[in-house]
Parts: structure tokens; sequence; C-alpha cells
């Protein structure tokens, strides 16, 4: 049969996730093993870097907004504790992750912020009004 692996390592507030699926347990582990330490290693070269211009936060413009055509639905809630932190370090987060967004807690401004990767290559920084 298929064994997937997934771990999840929570360190100082950063989350790491590797998983791997294969038809060999130990492969499986190897896989997900390497890929964590793949971002251990990555966090460490940013952090011993201190390169925040790397981190091109970017304001969203009009043009960024995409029409929709069709009536999306909702098919997932999820639910998950948002941790105060600055935009570079949500940026650091979501690269870790994967993901193409991050919700987080900005300190400074002392609201919920979210950045994402933009098709450029660069970053965005939503700040929302109330």
């Amino acid at each position: 049969g298929i064994h997937v692996v997934d771990i999840t390592i929570s360190i100082n507030g950063l989350l790491l996730r590797g998983e791997e699926k294969s038809t060999d347990m130990y492969s499986s582990v190897d896989g997900a093993v390497e890929k964590i330490e793949r971002q251990i290693h990555k966090y460490k070269t940013k952090i011993n870097r201190k390169i925040r211009e790397e981190y091109r936060i970017i304001s969203p413009t009009p043009a960024d907004t995409v029409e929709v055509t069709a009536e999306p639905k909702i098919v997932r809630t999820k639910r998950f504790a948002i941790k105060p932190m600055s935009a570079e370090e949500a940026v650091m987060q979501m690269e870790l992750l994967g993901h193409d967004f991050f919700v987080f807690f900005n300190p400074e401004l002392e609201e919920v912020n979210v950045v994402y990767k933009r098709k450029d290559g660069n970053y965005g920084l939503i700040e929302p009004e109330f």
C-alpha cells in the first residue's frame, strides 16, 4: 500500500511541514525528513543574511483585481491561531509552508494583515480598512 508521512514542527512560532508518499514506509519517512531539513536550511540562510530588502512588500493596485464570472462556492472553512509577526516574517512562513498567501497579526499596526505571492515574483501586503 501507500505510506504517507506528514511531519509538522513548530519552532518558536515557525511552522515547518514535510509530507511524502511512497510504497516504502522508510522512503516516505526519509523524504519527509529531507523536506524539513531543506526548510530549516532555507530558514537559517535567510536569518543569517538578514536581507530584508529581498522581500519587496508591495501594496496591491486596482490592476491586480480579477473578474470572476462563475458563482464560486465556499467548499472548506479553516480555523487557525493568528500569530503576531512582521510582514517579512510572514513572507518567510508562507514560503516555508509552500503557500500562496499567509494571514498574520501585525503588532506594529495592531491589525490582521495578509501577505501573498504575486505573479511577477514579488509579494503583496493587504492591510484591511474598517
